[in-house]
């Protein structure tokens, strides 16, 4: 597939898993049908309720940094189209999203069942109070941007478990993999980026 070639590959992303993923999961079915043609290239597309679809990359980037094996529970905060989603499902055994917004995440959930992700659910609610009822979780994705690593998160966060969430101010931030060890927090700047705020009670105010 063009995209995985021209934007993942290319760009250095090496998991042979990742990359797979990523030419199964149709990404023009995640987005409006208006928009389909433009699905596969490599930058973000909106989706409604002021929310996008990640670029193809930052998705790569983002699933690469987790280092899924195959047998991990994952949590996602911000389900939005739920493509995400799709990508951690073919990766791991069990994946638990958040989405705050009802509307998409009705939608999200149509379509992952429809494509056959069983594996996932998706709860409506503050995605930075994370999945209590759920955890721990081997690793943890937070696909919008926050002012700071929400604390509830990593505490549903397995030791030696890994966190990826968009760290900064309302207009950029760097992406950040966070990993628990025994000896603390670790943490790995992947790079800077651009994601819609996360909103809530450990993000930011709802406008």
């Amino acid at each position: 597939m063009k995209m995985v070639e021209e934007q993942i590959i290319a760009r250095g992303i090496k998991d042979p898993r990742v990359i797979e993923a990523m030419k199964k999961v149709p990404r023009h079915l995640f987005v409006e049908e208006a928009l389909q043609s433009q699905a596969y290239s490599d930058h973000p597309l909106p989706i409604g309720e002021k929310q996008t679809i990640s670029q193809p990359y930052m998705v790569a980037l983002m699933t690469e940094a987790l280092q899924l094996e195959g047998k991990e529970k994952v949590l996602e905060i911000g389900a939005g189209s739920g493509y995400q989603a799709a990508i951690l499902a073919e990766l791991a055994e069990k994946v638990f999203s958040v989405e705050r917004i009802r509307s998409l995440a009705i939608k999200a959930r149509e379509i992952l069942y429809e494509l056959g992700y069983f594996n996932v659910e998706i709860k409506i609610f503050d995605g930075t109070y994370g999945w209590i009822e759920e955890s721990p979780f081997d690793a943890i994705m937070v696909t919008a941007g926050a002012p700071n690593i929400p604390q509830p998160l990593m505490d549903q966060l397995a030791m030696g478990g890994r966190l990826v969430i968009p760290v900064g101010d309302e207009f950029v931030q760097d992406l950040i993999c966070a990993t628990k060890t025994v000896e603390g927090v670790r943490k790995e700047d992947l790079g800077g980026c651009r994601f819609v705020k996360l909103v809530g009670k450990y993000g930011w105010e709802v406008e």
